[in-house]
């Protein structure tokens, strides 16, 4: 097949900014917090507050309340385990989607000692005793222990398996599987303590959709948020072997089309190879792992010259909150919060404009606005390092 359109990374990255949301009005209010979540392949969660801001950075007139509410009150978000394993709010109508594809990616090599691992048929029990633990109840780690054990035996519950300096029951080796094909997903907190439920019980119908459609549908939806992309792009981001993310797009063939980006073979969607949008403009403050630097490649020209060195940690993306000028990351920064106050250090990797540091400004104030506090701007070295 032959490349039959050209884009450079500047073309590439102003259509990536617009379809993530961080360019032009930030319109849409409550109702749209499912749509940008949707468009921007689901957003990291592993840190609440990154992943309200995340939300918040891309929408007027909605608070960190108007995330709760899509959560739990409207169940236009599922908090679960997403691409990498790790915890995302995803937009609840792309569930069946997220679940038939990521049961359906390569498990990986088993790290678990011998004495520790489970057998492909307690592996089975296990999941379908979580799947009638939690289809009438919201139950913390230590409840849904007991189901289980209740329902395969006590073995499931054995504190074998090595983790953050504790032992944990030995079913929780298989967790991020169990979420991955849909059969839990995190509840409301209890206090302060996580609860696990059955996606089914907060969106009535759901099913896991078809592996060859949802691994099809999955790659369409990363390609016109993130595209052009190649099978290499895919597999970091989804942390899967290359050659299954090839697999993906042989899958996909006609769906897609290919193009030169800067001379690299990468792929669009069928029918969508207009770049047309102004060049990348704007300042903004992203979150730890905000999802527009975690899917977009090539990251070295994302994060160009001195910002790999600043704001990647061994080369991994989000790390670090990022100051996105231009649609580059061009610095780092870091929020301290006491009380109702927000204190924000923003270290530029270049002097500031005049313009940019009012940009800054407007910035930050949404960022207090959002969080329902006050907020101050000095401009210096991040001391704190990553994950701080």
């Amino acid at each position: 097949m032959t490349v039959a359109a050209r884009c450079t990374w500047d073309q590439a990255n102003a259509r990536r900014l617009e379809r993530a949301g961080l360019t032009g009005p930030r319109n849409g209010g409550e109702a749209a917090v499912a749509r940008v979540a949707r468009a921007q392949c689901g957003v990291h969660a592993q840190v609440m507050s990154a992943a309200e801001w995340s939300l918040g950075a891309r929408l007027d007139e909605v608070s960190r309340q108007s995330v709760q509410d899509a959560l739990w009150r409207d169940h236009r978000l599922v908090k679960t385990r997403g691409p990498r394993g790790t915890v995302h709010l995803l937009a609840a109508d792309d569930l069946p989607m997220w679940a038939g594809a990521l049961g359906a990616l390569p498990t990986g090599q088993d790290h678990q000692p011998a004495a520790v691992r489970m057998t492909k048929l307690q592996v089975e029990a296990v999941i379908e005793a979580i799947d009638d633990a939690l289809r009438d109840a919201d139950l913390t780690v230590d409840e849904l222990t007991v189901a289980i054990a209740a329902r395969v035996g006590d073995w499931s519950a054995d504190r074998v398996m090595e983790a953050f300096g504790d032992r944990w029951p030995r079913w929780r080796q298989i967790e991020h599987q169990v979420t991955n094909r849909g059969v839990m997903c995190f509840g409301p907190l209890r206090g302060r303590k996580v609860t696990y439920t059955s996606p089914a019980r907060l969106l009535p119908g759901f099913t896991p959709a078809a592996s060859d459609v949802a691994l099809t549908d999955l790659l369409v939806h990363y390609l016109w948020a993130y595209g052009p992309a190649t099978p290499a792009h895919v597999a970091q981001w989804l942390s899967i072997p290359r050659p299954f993310a090839t697999d993906m797009f042989e899958m996909a063939a006609d769906r897609l089309e290919p193009v030169d980006l800067e001379g690299e073979r990468a792929w669009v969607i069928a029918d969508d190879r207009v770049f047309d949008q102004e060049p990348p403009s704007g300042l903004r403050l992203l979150p730890y792992f905000d999802a527009y630097v975690i899917g977009c490649h090539p990251r070295d020209r994302l994060f160009a010259g001195r910002a790999a060195q600043r704001a990647l940690a061994n080369g991994q993306a989000g790390t670090f909150p990022v100051l996105l000028v231009d649609g580059r990351v061009a610095g780092v920064w870091h929020q301290r919060k006491s009380g109702r106050r927000i204190d924000v250090t923003v270290e530029p990797l270049d002097e500031l404009s005049a313009a940019q540091r009012r940009a800054l400004d407007e910035e930050a104030d949404r960022l207090a606005a959002f969080f329902g506090a006050k907020v101050s701007v000095r401009i210096g070295p991040v001391t704190v390092g990553g994950h701080a």
